[in-house]
């Protein structure tokens, strides 16, 4: 670490909510970073479930410079310009409950800010999964390292590190949007001529929803945040079109031609979940294998289920935008 990054003071935040089970090894991780942070700022929107308490225990307990703060009904953006706003440092390391993170995440983090190389260093993401469909999840919805294209890749705020002015001069991050602000984050910074680097060394692990319901109902959120936002309309447009006209020539050709049918829909299937089963061959080792079979059964089914959640939930973004923002994206002047 060059001794500019250690004359940075950095702050570490995180918002939470009802993390009791996982706040622990979120701090644990934090602890143990190569180069801890010089304070950590964790926003609580209200949590009943003891993670306020949990926090409080190792404030006393632990020597990481902790600063609580309870915002109940803050959501996250809310949370994050809460912390931020409250911590000292010139450089904000951004992160989330329900991650692990690596020890030198931070430490990587902090090479391309204090290089003056960038004002944004984007961090990896990796699954943590547990059983067959956990593993199943991970591959169809996370890219793969070797999937990231370094000069695209837009970072998660469960992995990433900025420089305060940069949050100061966009505005910080949009309260009015609950899902999906990272992204308008990104590309405020992006618009306003930050510049990012993809740090692959800085990896936060998380585990994955644990069922399909909890799964669906992330998706369908994430989906209203994209209406909300006007995020990726090309993206959406063309899941209703592949939908409808998969539909249309289902109902045509299974009527008259069922052996091309089944053919065609062999042949969609395996393009749709190539990926998802090219990522997922590495870790069905880790699975005995009546996991191992799972597994491969809960890919398509986890990939129908995303695309019906994001159809779903979309529109109701949509009507939301129209009805509190005149229909402007995020990107629109004037708009809330």
């Amino acid at each position: 670490m060059s001794e500019t990054s250690r004359e940075m003071k950095v702050s570490l935040v995180a918002t939470v909510k009802d993390e009791v089970a996982s706040i622990g090894q979120l701090l644990e991780s934090i602890a143990a970073q190569t180069h801890p942070p010089d304070e950590v700022v964790v926003v609580d929107g209200g949590s009943s479930d003891g993670t306020i308490e949990a926090i409080e225990a190792w404030m006393l307990e632990s020597s990481l410079p902790i600063r609580l703060e309870v915002r109940p009904g803050a959501n996250i953006s809310q949370g994050r310009n809460a912390a931020i706003g409250l911590a000292q440092g010139e450089i904000i390391a951004c992160t989330d409950a329900g991650v692990c993170l690596s020890a030198g995440w931070l430490a990587a983090l902090l090479v391309p800010l204090a290089q003056g190389r960038a004002e944004v260093a984007s961090g990896f993401f990796q699954a943590d999964p547990q059983g067959a469909f956990e593993s199943a999840l991970g591959a169809t919805t996370l890219p793969a390292l070797e999937d990231i294209k370094p000069h695209k890749f837009l970072p998660s705020s469960r992995s990433v590190a900025f420089k305060k002015q940069s949050w100061q001069e966009v505005g910080g991050y949009p309260e009015w949007l609950d899902y999906g602000e990272d992204l308008v984050f990104d590309f405020k910074l992006k618009r306003r001529g930050n510049r990012f680097e993809f740090v692959p060394q800085a990896i936060a692990h998380f585990r994955p929803r644990g069922s399909l319901p909890a799964f669906f109902r992330q998706y369908y959120r994430y989906a209203i945040g994209d209406g909300k936002a006007d995020l990726w309309r090309s993206r959406h447009a063309v899941r209703y079109v592949s939908y409808l006209a998969c539909l249309l020539l289902s109902l045509a050709l299974g009527l008259w031609k069922g052996p091309l049918w089944l053919a065609l829909l062999a042949l969609g299937a395996a393009v749709c979940l190539w990926t998802p089963y090219k990522r997922l061959g590495p870790r069905l080792g880790k699975l005995a294998w009546p996991e191992r079979l799972a597994a491969i059964f809960w890919v398509p089914l986890i990939r129908v289920t995303g695309d019906m959640a994001k159809m779903v939930g979309y529109p109701v973004g949509v009507l939301w935008r129209f009805k509190n923002r005149g229909g402007k994206g995020w990107w629109e002047e004037g708009a809330g």
